[in-house]
This record gives C-alpha cells, sequence and structure tokens, in this order.
C-alpha cells in the first residue's frame, strides 16, 4: 500500500494544488487500467477520483473494492472515491482499508450524514459529501463543520460524458462566500475546458474531469486546457506578469 498523507496533510496539499484537475477512471480504458493511471499520473494529475456506483442509488454499476484496491498498488496518488450508493455506512471502513484517500457520501441517501462522515474522518481520510443538482444546499448546511471536502454535482449522478447544469455555479459560489465553510469544493459532471472557467470563478477548487481528458489523444494537453481555463484568464495574466509562468 502507497504511503498515505495525514488528513490535514492532504486537506492542504489538494488546496495548494487548486486548481487541481482529478481524473476520473470511470471513462478510462479498464482494459489498460495501469497504462492509463501512469498515463494521467505522467501528465501531471495530482489525484485520481474513483466513481463507486450501485445500480440502486444511481441506475449503473461501476467499480468496486477490488480496483480501489488495484489502483492503490499501482500509483502513490491519492485516491478520491466517490460512493454513489444507497448504504455508504455500510462500506467506508472497506474502501479506506482499500485504500481510499477520501471518501465522499451523498446527503440524498442519508437523513443525518454527520456520523458517517465523522467515521470516515476517525479513519483518517477527508470525508466528503456530495449533493445532486436538485438537492438545494440547505440540505448539508448542518453538515458542513464535519465534511473536509463538499462536492458539487453539475449532472445527475450514473454516466459520463453529460452536459454539464449550471445550477452548480450558485451553489459553488455560495458556498465559496460562507464562513462556516472550510471544506475544499469540488464539482463533478461535463467538466472540461468550456465549463471549468465558470466554476472557477465561482470557487471550484477540484475539477472531476472523465471525458473531457480521456477521449482526448494527449492527456497532459487536455489536463492544461482545463486547468488554464479553471485558473482563468485574469489569474494567468497575474501569474505571467510576476513571472510565475
Amino acid at each position: 500500500m502507497a504511503f498515505r498523507l495525514g488528513r490535514d496533510e492532504l486537506k492542504a496539499r489538494l488546496r495548494a494544488a487548486s486548481p487541481a484537475i482529478l481524473p476520473s477512471l470511470l471513462a478510462c480504458d479498464f482494459a489498460h487500467l495501469e497504462q492509463e493511471v501512469s498515463a494521467v499520473e505522467a501528465a501531471g494529475a495530482p489525484c485520481l477520483h474513483l466513481d463507486v456506483m450501485d445500480g440502486h442509488f444511481v441506475p449503473n454499476i461501476s467499480i468496486g473494492v477490488p480496483i480501489v484496491q488495484a489502483v492503490r498498488r499501482i500509483t502513490d496518488l491519492p485516491l478520491d472515491v466517490h460512493l454513489m450508493i444507497s448504504n455508504p455506512a455500510d462500506y467506508v471502513e472497506a474502501f479506506r482499508k482499500a485504500g481510499a484517500d477520501s471518501i465522499t457520501i451523498h446527503v440524498e441517501v442519508a437523513k443525518d450524514p454527520r456520523p458517517i462522515l465523522d467515521k470516515i474522518r476517525s479513519l483518517g481520510a477527508l470525508a466528503g459529501l456530495a449533493l445532486n443538482p436538485p438537492t438545494p444546499l440547505s440540505a448539508i448546511e448542518a453538515s458542513l463543520p464535519n465534511c473536509d471536502m463538499v462536492l458539487v454535482m453539475s449532472v445527475m449522478p450514473g454516466f459520463g460524458g453529460q452536459e454539464f447544469e449550471d445550477e452548480a455555479i450558485e451553489k459553488l459560489h455560495e458556498l465559496s462566500v460562507r464562513k462556516d465553510c472550510d471544506a475544499l469544493l469540488e464539482v463533478d459532471g461535463g467538466v472540461n475546458a468550456k465549463t471549468a472557467r465558470a466554476c472557477g470563478e465561482a470557487g471550484a477548487e477540484l475539477f472531476v474531469a472523465g471525458t473531457a481528458i480521456f477521449a482526448e489523444g494527449d492527456y497532459r494537453v487536455a489536463i492544461e486546457r482545463i486547468h488554464e481555463a479553471a485558473v482563468g484568464k485574469k489569474q494567468i495574466q497575474k501569474q505571467a506578469g510576476n513571472n510565475w509562468v
């Protein structure tokens, strides 16, 4: 198993890497999983995103504990595991043991997600809370102190390659200005070089991208395009003026 950072150090590193582009392995070629992981790692990805679907909470079935274990064996990158499942409390310990460095659950399946978030944190992983496009921010307000990450879904979860839904922008902005929210802000769904700019301007720090990376021939170029969009034109000009790039 790869060396693991502590929760605080991992959170600080991800925040320092913002805007961080996280390749979603759901869109990779699973027949060549090791090569795909190595390719996005070489392309500069700071973290990998893995979607776990149960065919119940979402209308699709994807990966489980064995795939997370396999990815853990072939990379030292942090693994950001997104549980799109109906009963996450039953599985957080197994995914942590498999190598997850952050574990995100959905507020839609937990009447009170705080005990599950606290369990994830007690295991040494970052605890994330996700909400779907129709779910209002009020659904997660009470849980914000227990969150290391908030994942704003910009599509209904279940399948890759969907179109970005603009409701996510307002949610990201509201979270970014809340004094009671120190969680990393993550966005997932339809993220690409066209949609990342608005997400970045709204306060997103972690950008999950699947087909926008794996459908391209050059993963480094694909990641850089999304990163440049997420940084924004003004920040690029500022950095250039200070000889940072």
